[in-house]
């Protein structure tokens, strides 16, 4: 199934054999600090009470003799702990320990002897005591009142030494939160007490409120108080000293009732699972950072199923999953939630819903998750193997996008995962009619392989290459609203606090959008190409650090992938993609340096040779796979020959992975191109290879032209070819490649040139007296006097015309070429 629950804490498997291993215990030792008794068949008492921040769980029994047995679970060790023992036959309502384990806070209620086991009975007075448990000795009563009270100790961040003060929250159903403090000193060696235990200092923390959530990872407390019938929703977080801040407020456009109440998170919830406390409104905080209010409308997956309530959240870090047993399952993506085709929905009595277990379960810290009712603590996480089994079942544009990012989000080995995906592209490569999958894979593979590294990487880099989705999604209505941001009450902020406000201020002042596109790159790019077609290029040491980036991305991906490449890449300098990886590394570390304050210029750097690094090795990745795939030999192909099917397959993938760049204008490796256009000009007719050409899509190199005119013979068929490409090609290169080629075409081509540059700057003078013959016998006039002009300014100005390595290019030979030419035209 798509969640993967992994086992960290069971109450059969972990507490049981332990209370078994223990003895029959005598009736002096079964006293209130006594150990645990017998449980005999009265293991049904056995529950969990609380999970500590440190992740250590506090449960309960009663023995036999009705006896309530407090023991503690360390998740570290995996060792059991009796705590402390009741004598009477009491329900616990909520129980914390310190800590340092030298103070147990607990609120009980007496038993009724009829009805259901563990029914609470009306009106009974609840007390809440603090206990001295290292060793046990006193017994302090908090509370005696006749409304229920839960209890929870503050976890300070730093556990190093043990603290002097503690503090415990209690959380009343008359709806206030009062905070005690309770200093405890050293007797007798290690005997821990609370110190002046008739004094406890205290203080009001909330009230009037009817919702509070506690987040036991981050120590801060939610709750939601009505002011003249509108919601206010706050947030207190606690510190590792006595202090506490209110750290904003907000107004929640919901409608609560005053008589209320619900508790989140305060340890076990079986008295609110009883009808008369079940139906108020099922509300979990998750913090984010978007500042958008979603709505979801779900349809229910079954008619059939008997299971109609019991929605169950759970915190995924990226994602939040929302499930309601038999019926649906929801991955959102909270890390972007701005388009629906990022989370996953699926709907109705498929495997994926059915296997989720059917019991409510409560997400605790981080992916901790509790089922109350099996006494089971898990560990929530997605599951990788059946995500890339649905990638590729599934049909729906819509999931395959979701699916793709859940699977990236994962971790783990990358370059297996990566892999997968590649295959599963290849062998879908045209089933995606929304996106382009080599697109979506490139940007969300290399996001996903940066922004985890650096916090706020997530606002700076580019997640999808969707920016829009109209698409309808079965069984979902989604509706998007603003929202009144939070008012924050304090100003200095630190960690998570740090990054919300600086969120917060996004948000508000509607700052431009700062993830990071080529728009700037693609401009200069084309700035440079059109200087060296011209002839001209701007300062050379600007471009020979352009050309550095270039070299250190290359250098840093070599270094990165140690394996010999099968595809013949990286075997030419490529000047063109090197100029645009140079660039995109200017240009993105600008960017990152901008917006990414408190992170060294040095691992910024890194990070953007890491990332470019990153967007060329997903493109050769693809190149390998598909080169792997269909066993081509890791030379180049020569021009000569049929293209074979599966070179025709090759091409077509090169084709895909250059759409896919060319929109986003990302570099490609160097030799790319050449390689493109051998094949291409091996898998094309002409007509076809020649649209190819001027659409774009194929990019004559001068390493492919050159490799063309020398592995090519000169039949009608090939000339008709080469002269088709000739012309195509930039004047400068041009000019290169037609030396290479001993024919009559190139000579008129050469000559046309020559004559071209002679007469650019031509003044007509008086004519010479002297009359140069032509080397034929031919006379023909207006050549003989073309020549003879040609000849004058060639003597006049030899330094400056000579036509670089090629000394024998003069009027003589435009004389020789258009005579031949001539011939040739009528036949001759």
């Amino acid at each position: 199934m798509a969640l993967r629950l992994v086992s960290d804490f069971d109450l059969r498997k972990d507490v049981l054999p332990w209370l078994r291993a223990q003895r029959v215990v005598s009736a002096a030792a079964g006293s209130r600090g006594g150990g645990p008794g017998v449980l005999e068949n009265n293991y049904e008492s056995l529950r969990i009470l609380n999970v500590e921040r440190n992740g250590n769980v506090i449960y309960t029994y009663k023995d036999n003799k009705g006896n309530v047995f407090f023991g503690l679970y360390d998740c570290q060790t995996r060792q059991n702990e009796h705590l402390y023992t009741f004598e009477k036959d009491l329900h616990v309502v909520s129980c914390s320990v310190n800590s340092d384990r030298t103070l147990l806070a607990a609120s009980l209620v007496h038993s009724t002897k009829e009805g259901r086991k563990n029914e609470l009975q009306p009106g009974s007075k609840c007390l809440t005591l603090l206990v001295e448990i290292h060793p046990v000795n006193n017994v302090k009563v908090l509370k005696a009142v006749d409304s229920y009270i839960w209890v929870q100790f503050l976890y300070p961040h730093v556990e190093s030494h043990p603290l002097p003060e503690n503090h415990l929250l209690l959380v009343s159903e008359e709806k206030y939160i009062e905070k005690f403090h309770i200093q405890v000193i050293q007797e007798d060696g290690s005997r821990v007490v609370i110190k002046d235990s008739g004094h406890l200092p205290r203080e009001r923390v909330a009230e009037d409120f009817v919702w509070a959530q506690w987040d036991m990872s981050e120590q801060r407390l939610y709750y939601i108080d009505l002011k003249k019938s509108r919601s206010i929703f706050k947030c207190l977080q606690f510190s590792a000293d006595e202090k506490f801040n209110l750290m904003f407020e907000a107004p929640l456009d919901i409608t609560l009732s005053d008589s209320g109440f619900k508790l989140v998170n305060f340890g076990c919830d079986d008295l609110q699972d009883q009808e008369n406390l079940s139906k108020h409104l099922t509300l979990c905080v998750f913090t984010n950072h978007t500042g958008h209010s979603k709505t979801f409308t779900a349809a229910l997956g079954s008619v059939d199923s008997h299971v109609t309530k019991g929605l169950t959240f759970l915190n995924l870090e990226y994602y939040l999953a929302v499930y309601l047993p038999g019926h649906f399952f929801h991955l959102l993506n909270i890390q972007h939630p701005d388009l629906i085709c990022h989370s996953l929905f699926l709907t109705g009595n498929s495997e994926v819903v059915d296997m989720l277990p059917h019991s409510p379960l409560q997400s605790l810290s981080g992916s901790l998750v509790l089922d109350w009712c099996s006494g089971k603590l898990y560990r929530a996480l997605l599951n990788q193997s059946y995500l890339l089994q649905f990638l590729w079942n599934t049909r729906l544009d819509c999931e395959k996008m979701a699916v793709l990012h859940c699977v990236l989000s994962c971790g783990g080995d990358r370059r297996f995962l990566e892999a997968k995906i590649i295959q599963w592209i290849s062998e879908n490569i045209s089933a995606c009619h929304s996106f382009d999958l080599i697109q979506e894979f490139i940007i969300a593979s290399s996001y996903w392989s940066i922004c985890p590294e650096t916090s706020n990487m997530d606002k700076l880099l580019p997640y999808s290459s969707v920016l829009t989705w109209n698409t309808e999604i079965p069984g979902i209505t989604l509706v998007t609203e603003e929202i009144a941001l939070p008012f924050m009450k304090v100003h200095s902020f630190k960690g998570y606090w740090e990054k919300l406000n600086s969120n917060l201020e996004y948000v508000k002042y509607s700052k431009p959008h700062l993830h990071y596109n080529n728009s700037m790159v693609r401009r200069e790019w084309h700035s440079l190409i059109s200087e060296e077609k011209t002839g001209r290029r701007r300062s050379m040491v600007y471009v020979k650090n352009i050309l550095d980036n270039a070299t250190k991305v290359i250098s840093n991906l070599e270094a990165r992938n140690l394996e010999p490449r099968l595809t013949p890449l990286f075997q030419e300098e490529d000047n063109h993609q090197r100029l645009l990886m140079g660039l995109m590394v200017s240009e993105l570390k600008d960017h990152l340096l901008r917006h990414l304050q408190g992170v060294e210029k040095k691992k910024i750097e890194q990070m953007v040779l890491d990332y470019v690094s990153k967007l060329l090795d997903l493109v050769c990745q693809i190149m390998e796979t598909s080169w792997r795939k269909h066993s081509l030999h890791p030379c180049v192909p020569h021009f000569s020959g049929r293209a074979s099917a599966a070179e025709f397959k090759v091409f077509h993938i090169m084709t895909r992975i250059l759409e896919a760049t060319k929109s986003l204008f990302l570099p490609l490796p160097p030799g790319f191109h050449t390689l493109h256009t051998i094949l291409g000009v091996h898998c094309l007719p002409l007509h076809n290879l020649l649209h190819y050409i001027d659409s774009g899509v194929l990019l004559l190199t001068e390493t492919a032209v050159t490799r063309l005119m020398k592995d090519l013979d000169n039949t009608e068929k090939n000339e008709k070819l080469k002269f088709s490409i000739i012309v195509r090609l930039p004047p400068l290169i041009g000019q290169k490649i037609c030396r290479l080629w001993d024919h009559p075409m190139s000579s008129n081509i050469i000559s046309r040139n020559h004559v071209k540059r002679l007469l650019q700057n031509y003044k007509k003078k008086p004519p010479s007296s002297v009359i140069h013959k032509s080397s034929f016998s031919v006379e023909f006039l207006p050549l003989n006097y073309f020549v003879e002009i040609l000849t004058d300014i060639e003597s006049s100005n030899q330094a400056l015309y000579a036509f670089e390595g090629h000394d024998n290019v003069d009027a003589k030979f435009v004389e020789e070429a258009a005579l031949k030419h001539t011939m040739m035209l009528l036949g001759l």
